[in-house]
């Protein structure tokens, strides 16, 4: 099956996640709004249908579309050797990348504490307030969380000697914050070497070495979730 992604073409973002577990399978996709330009994935959006998706990142599977990127990855992970087999492990995996859609939307409201609709620029003194509390408070809480289910897990990944979708996902939140926050996060990684490890390992798989070089893989930029603000990093 080869598959079409629908997701803004210009920054990483949540549909980056689904990229990741796309390319660690070695699975045929199109990333259709960078090849045929927005107007196609706002026809999809726009298009009548069944199970019409909120908003980007979905993915069409066949007949099916499919959004949310948690509910993506749930997809994939089975038809993809990228989830555990067994309905519980299935369940425990999505209920971690749901643990990681919280994480993500705290890290996106670091720079929009007021909302999406303002400019950074608009809400700079709010914006450093929750930064500040995002690393006092939010960030120990969450990837303390994983440091700890890692190094819980008697093997390499999360759930054990095997990948998973939420290895990948924890990669990027890694990446990310260094991206976004150089400083603070030189400064923290000493609290989850376990994750910086797990970072470097999902970095070195073939495939996801091969992504991270090629032009697929668009640069963190200041238009995604995570955005580099130096007056946010003191």
């Amino acid at each position: 099956m080869r598959y079409e992604l629908y997701y803004w073409p210009m920054i990483q973002g949540r549909g980056e996640y689904v990229r990741l577990a796309l390319e660690e399978a070695g699975a045929a996709y199109r990333d259709v709004a960078r090849d045929d330009g927005i107007a196609a994935m706002t026809a999809m959006l726009e298009a009548e249908g069944d199970t019409p998706p909120f908003a980007p990142p979905f993915l069409k599977a066949g007949r099916r579309i499919i959004g949310q990127t948690a509910n993506i990855l749930f997809f994939l992970g089975g038809r993809h050797g990228l989830a555990p087999k067994a309905e519980a492990g299935q369940l425990w995996v999505h209920q971690l990348q749901l643990t990681v859609t919280d994480f993500v939307v705290e890290i996106h409201d670091t720079h929009h504490p007021l909302g999406p609709t303002l400019y950074y620029e608009d809400q700079r003194a709010p914006a450093k307030t929750r930064t500040a509390e995002f690393w006092s408070e939010r960030v120990p809480k969450f990837l303390g969380y994983f440091e700890r289910i890692l190094a819980s897990s008697g093997g390499a990944y999360v759930t054990g000697r095997r990948l998973t979708y939420v290895d990948l996902s924890l990669f990027q939140i890694i990446a990310g914050l260094r991206y976004a926050f150089p400083n603070r996060m030189a400064a923290f990684e000493r609290n989850i070497q376990g994750l910086v490890a797990l970072h470097d390992r999902v970095a070195a798989r073939p495939n996801i070495a091969a992504y991270l070089k090629s032009e697929r893989r668009i640069p963190f930029n200041e238009d995604g979730i995570f955005r580099h603000y130096k007056a946010l990093d003191a």
